[in-house]
């Protein structure tokens, strides 16, 4: 007897002790784990609740393999340890073992509080069907489900297909077993109900709870927010007695999303003005608002602010302020500034160097982005799509392809954003072959109903000659944006479908779609490339007149260039005179070429002259000028021209021109002798031309700018690289194929001349695409019409 009683003093010792582990801290395991010791020392072995209590420390420390230890040497284990063990299961993200733990365990024995472990344990792991089947086989075992039940059950509806259905039997279940006066249960269906996008339901039960909570409150408005309902959720805000800040929060986060900039920026004041906490998210809401709405001064003020009042900040505070400061500096191109935040952090993460890469990319620096790029310590599919993207917009379209290509090697599956930055290198080399061959891979891997990757294959097919995979593409595409009309527009009017250009752009009107700045450009390109003077003065005046879109530098320079490619220099000089602003370079440039076309000399070489002031780094100014003189038979000033562009350092563009051949690119200079067959070429060349001459062709010599002999002159036109490209397509292409030449300037008038009378020999389209738009020849014509 004595010594039952000596035992039962030590065990009631041992119990108080391990009460200390309670509730659960960092030093409960070790404490635990210091008496589990003890007691092994001593001698003593713990049964009963010793036992149950040394399993539930263990467990709630994650320290399973310890609590199964224990838990086998039980013989008979209760309900108790199961419990314990099976939850720590569920919350490690072991659910199998727990659902075999589950399973394992006697009907006779189980509880509710057992039934609501193994639910908690799916809820965790988001498996709201198993959820809701144990719920229902609870009932089956006539198990009383409590507040706890509910509330985790609710939590599990989140992954259900039908969960409105399920949200609406389990709510009259609620009703019906009496825990409807929990808050928590009431709060779990609100935010189903909230999930389920029914404001409605939600609103209603939100109002029917007797003592809200801070959960209450937070769950309808973040609701409202998320559905949009922004003016409701600011009704309840402002009703608030306690002003939350999880709920200013809310209401501050979902005024940016919807670009109601002025209210948060107003709600961000008015929470700093009532006393309310500002917190990590209250900053990252309003600093990502002067980022969205450009407030560059405001979002300085607010990050002079966080410096001020937060002096030692947490890494939870600092992290994502620092991110989103980082994106405010980058898209108000001061990318110096992200930088210098970014090296002073303490700690960093993918955000914060995705965040850097995209301000060198977006501001056009991608040298320094690739220096990044190679330097980060690890990628996501973002730091991916930002650098071929960026590639891609900036002229690096090689190494955007190949960049895809190493991100597949690397064990990245691309995403539809990822095809879109490689199909837009597609579009800047004119390599249709590799552009098909994605659009192929798009298709197999089912992301074709991808919008971004639609957009990108229509501008591709266009810019790679193929007009009409780009229509076909754009009629079959599931869902259409204002960026897929601007771009089938755009690609109309690159290839002289002028009328058609504008058809669409009525059509656009029709369904809804409202047109912004660059749907104008390209009608008023389109205007330009077809000749349609009187209408594109029509969609100039209508941008402000109806849409309130101001027009810019750029829209100006497309009015002013049809009307010199028209010949109405008057009009120009009109326009120009009449912009708010001084005349930029697009502007001069437009001014310059239609006087060159025209033989406008005088009024050609001020606008030339206005250029090199303006531009004095840009080769095309200096030759424009000198090509202007050398038409007018001034070569002393052509020469001129040309020496000073030699002596400010400028170096002109060379000329190339480049045709896909059997999946490889061949790339041709003027005066070629680099490409192995470029002989053959000129011997080619040397056949033709007898032939075009008999159909009426006759070399211009007017366009080559350089005073030597007649007979010399036609030599060099026979040299022009675009000739040279075509010569070799028409070598190389089967028989009948459809020749695609890219240039990277503008196609010279002998070269056009020449080409129209080249289809008619050979019998087959030829497609030049130069550095303004396309021209189709078919049969002695151009789809230009010689505009």
């Amino acid at each position: 007897m004595k010594g039952s009683d000596f035992i039962r003093t030590v065990a009631n010792r041992y119990a108080s002790q391990l009460q200390l582990c309670y509730p659960q801290t960092l030093a409960s395991f070790s404490l635990a784990k210091t008496i589990h010791s003890h007691m092994i020392t001593f001698g003593f072995h713990p049964r009963g609740h010793l036992l149950n209590r040394l399993i539930d420390v263990y467990s709630k420390s994650s320290k399973i393999i310890y609590a199964r230890h224990l838990f086998d040497q039980i013989p008979e284990p209760d309900i108790a340890s199961r419990t314990s063990l099976l939850l720590a299961y569920s919350l490690s993200g072991d659910v199998k073992t727990a659902q075999k733990m589950f399973e394992e365990t006697p009907l006779s024995i189980r509880d509710s509080v057992f039934y609501n472990a193994m639910i908690t344990g799916y809820s965790r792991n988001e498996d709201g069907n198993s959820c809701i089947e144990l719920f229902r086989q609870m009932l089956r075992d006539e198990f009383r489900p409590d507040d706890f039940t509910f509330t985790t059950v609710l939590g599990g509806l989140a992954r259900v297909f039908n969960k409105v259905m399920q949200c609406k039997q389990l709510h009259g279940l609620v009703l019906k077993t009496g825990t409807g006066f929990f808050t928590s249960v009431l709060n779990a269906l609100v935010s189903v109900y909230v999930n389920c996008g029914l404001m409605f339901e939600a609103r209603k039960l939100f109002d029917e709870i007797d003592t809200k909570d801070e959960l209450s409150w937070t769950t309808i408005v973040t609701g409202y927010v998320r559905n949009d309902e922004l003016d409701a959720a600011r009704e309840l805000v402002d009703g608030m007695s306690e002003k939350l800040a999880v709920a200013w929060n809310a209401m501050i986060s979902g005024y940016v999303h919807c670009n109601r900039y002025d209210e948060a920026v107003d709600m961000f004041r008015k929470m700093y003005f009532m006393g309310i906490k500002i917190d990590e998210f209250a900053y990252t809401s309003v600093i990502s608002c002067c980022a969205n709405a450009g407030l560059f001064y405001l979002g300085k003020q607010v990050h002079c602010y966080v410096l001020r009042t937060e002096a030692k900040p947490t890494l939870d505070f600092s992290l994502p302020v620092n991110n989103a400061l980082i994106t405010l500096y980058c898209k108000c191109d001061k990318v110096d500034w992200a930088r210098r935040i970014f090296d002073n952090m303490p700690v960093r993460d993918i955000v914060s160097w995705n965040a850097i890469l995209s301000g060198y990319v977006n501001a056009g620096r991608i040298d320094e982005g690739r220096l990044f790029f190679s330097k980060m310590p690890e990628r996501n599919h973002l730091t991916w799509n930002v650098m071929i993207s960026g590639l891609a917009q900036n002229g690096f379209g090689e190494e955007g392809l190949k960049l895809f290509n190493q991100m597949k090697s690397e064990g990245f599956q691309p995403c539809d954003y990822a095809f879109a930055g490689a199909i837009s290198s597609c579009s800047m080399l004119g390599a249709l072959e590799n552009g098909r061959q994605l659009h192929a891979q798009l298709v197999r891997l089912g992301l074709d109903s991808s919008l971004s990757a639609g957009n990108a294959l229509i501008t591709m097919y266009a810019r790679c000659g193929v007009v009409e995979a780009s229509n076909l593409l754009f009629l079959t595409m599931p869902y259409l944006d204002s960026v897929s009309w601007n771009a089938m527009i755009a690609a109309l009017g690159q290839h002289g479908h002028g009328i058609q250009a504008l058809e669409l752009f009525e059509q656009m009107l029709e369904a809804g779609i409202s047109p912004d700045r660059i749907t104008f450009l390209t009608i008023l390109s389109a205007c330009s490339h077809a000749g349609l003077v009187k209408e594109s003065k029509y969609y100039f005046n209508l941008m402000d007149r109806f849409y309130g879109i101001i027009p810019g530098e750029d829209h100006y320079a497309r009015l002013v260039d049809v009307l010199c490619r028209a010949g109405k220099f008057l009009e120009a000089n009109d326009v120009i005179s009449s912009m708010p602003f001084e005349p930029g370079a697009a502007v001069w440039e437009a001014l310059l070429a239609g006087c060159r076309t025209h033989g406008n000399v005088d009024l050609g070489i001020q606008a030339a002259e206005r250029l090199i002031e303006l531009i004095p780094h840009h080769d095309g100014s200096y030759v424009l000028l000198s090509n202007m003189y050398a038409t007018a038979g001034r070569w002393n000033d052509a020469a001129n021209a040309r020496k000073l562009m030699r002596d400010r350092g400028v170096r002109k563009e060379p000329g190339c021109s480049w045709v896909e051949v059997e999946n490889k690119v061949h790339v041709f200079l003027v005066d070629d002798t680099v490409h192995p067959e470029v002989q053959a070429v000129y011997s080619y060349l040397n056949k033709l031309v007898p032939e075009m001459k008999r159909l009426g062709y006759v070399p211009d010599t007017k366009f080559v700018l350089h005073d030597i002999e007649s007979d010399q002159k036609e030599r060099v036109l026979s040299a022009h690289s675009e000739k040279l490209a075509v010569a070799f397509a028409l070598m190389r292409l089967p028989r009948g194929a459809t020749v695609r030449v890219f240039k990277n300037l503008r196609i010279c008038g002998d070269c056009h001349s020449a080409f129209k009378f080249m289809s008619k020999v050979v019998g087959r389209e030829i497609v030049v695409r130069d550095a303004k738009r396309f021209h189709h020849f078919r049969d002695s014509q151009c789809s230009c019409g010689d505009y």
